[in-house]
């Protein structure tokens, strides 16, 4: 097996989850990434649910090591001149740096573009933000939360009509969309910089993120400028697209929207005069009856439990799933068989599991490479790199410049 980046130099100067969600992928095909935090660590550290462990562990701050396992870590005061001198030494050597800092701070520290072009002609520069490089909201800082579901209309979209309150959503989903993209786009970097010689610039913001993940609404809207109408359970298009509470209080997904369905599901669920009913008879007629068709509908699921449903369905062939919870999909014997949570030990040796990457390659090497590192475990050997050690490096500890493991 081939690590299919190996050799590839990477320098991270960033926190929270996306554009550290990038490296991390990198990391995973043998990407050498050296984290550059400040003396205090990533403010991702110990931020989210910490996993309950067996007292008198240590906690196991799991969305950490998610975005962080595999690389190593050099605490760096920026705003001191030393230390950003440290990290354009650094980025002098490498192949990729990566970003989250706005524009205006990356040139306070001699950190953007063209002053790392000028240290390092073939250098793919790459910067995640939340509103993109260009226009007036490049300079505000924006999360997930604010910039991809927020102002890309991602909780409009999900929102049910008679709810006006958004829901409530979990952490890093637009974070690792974002993420994704940025790793997408430092691999196509790397191989124009491979072709032509010459260094790249990757921009990628969440808002762009957001408006790939919406284009399915937003492609429409561009043409005509109409909001796409939140449509809730009884104005949906289709009669099986859409969730069903069972018995037990479990839910079912269905999506079957093509008409050869509608027949054999009437049939599935005890109801084979539906298909003949004048108001569900096609495709139109269901669409325009559909409160009272839905209502009927949640009569017949709630008759039976969720298991029994999904026996019946895997008989007929249905297209179906499970509303699963976060702890079923932990334990998800499809998830298993797939490798989807591969184990990683930490510095102690604990081993615990984590996801993997959402690709794989024949033959390529893909998989966490260790464990999130300590804040600045890495500082003495990645600055003895630079020729930077003894004397000199106790001068740069003792007044602040850099940090060394606690």
């Amino acid at each position: 097996m081939v690590a299919p980046l190996e050799g590839v130099r990477v320098v991270e100067v960033a926190n929270w989850m996306a554009a550290p969600g990038a490296a991390a992928l990198m990391a995973d095909m043998g990407a050498d990434v050296v984290k550059v935090e400040p003396l205090s660590g990533d403010a991702m550290r110990g931020a989210t649910r910490q996993p309950q462990v067996p007292e008198g562990q240590e906690p196991i701050d799991a969305a950490f090591q998610m975005d962080n396992r595999g690389k190593r870590s050099i605490a760096v005061a920026l705003n001191d001149p030393q230390g950003a001198d440290l990290v354009r030494r650094l980025a002098a050597r490498a192949d990729v740096f990566l970003c989250n800092l706005l524009p205006g701070r990356q040139s306070r520290f001699g950190l953007d573009a063209p002053a790392l072009h000028a240290l390092n002609p073939r250098l793919v520069h790459a910067t995640l933000t939340g509103y993109g490089p260009g226009g007036p909201d490049a300079a505000r800082p924006g999360y997930d939360l604010t910039a991809f579901f927020g102002r890309g209309a991602v909780l409009d979209a999900m929102s049910e009509p008679a709810n006006p309150a958004p829901p409530r959503l979990r952490p890093a989903q637009g974070d690792h969309t974002a993420a994704l993209a940025l790793f997408g786009g430092v691999l196509a970097a790397l191989r124009v910089v491979d072709a032509t010689g010459e260094g790249q610039v990757v921009d990628v913001s969440l808002l762009g993120a957001a408006a790939w993940t919406m284009s399915s609404d937003l492609s429409g809207t561009l043409i005509d400028g109409v909001r796409p109408t939140p449509q809730g359970r009884v104005a949906r298009p289709h009669a099986l697209h859409g969730g069903f509470r069972c018995a037990d209080g479990r839910w079912i997904l269905l999506f079957m929207p093509e008409p050869r369905w509608w027949a054999p599901f009437c049939e599935a669920v005890g109801h084979p005069e539906w298909a003949e009913d004048e108001r569900f008879a096609g495709w139109a007629d269901r669409a325009r009856n559909m409160p009272e068709l839905t209502r009927l509908m949640d009569e017949a699921f709630a008759t039976r439990p969720l298991a029994e449903w999904c026996a019946e369905f895997d008989e007929r062939g249905f297209i179906w799933g499970p509303a699963s919870t976060v702890s079923e999909f932990a334990a998800d014997e499809q998830a298993a068989a797939d490798g989807l949570f591969p184990e990683i030990a930490d510095a102690s040796g604990r081993r615990f599991r984590t996801v993997r990457a959402p690709l794989r390659l024949q033959g390529g090497d893909v998989a966490p490479r260790g464990p999130a590192p300590a804040v600045g475990e890495h500082t003495e050997a990645v600055l003895s790199e630079l020729g930077v050690g003894g004397d000199e490096l106790a001068a740069l500890a003792r007044d602040g410049v850099v940090g060394l493991p606690r």
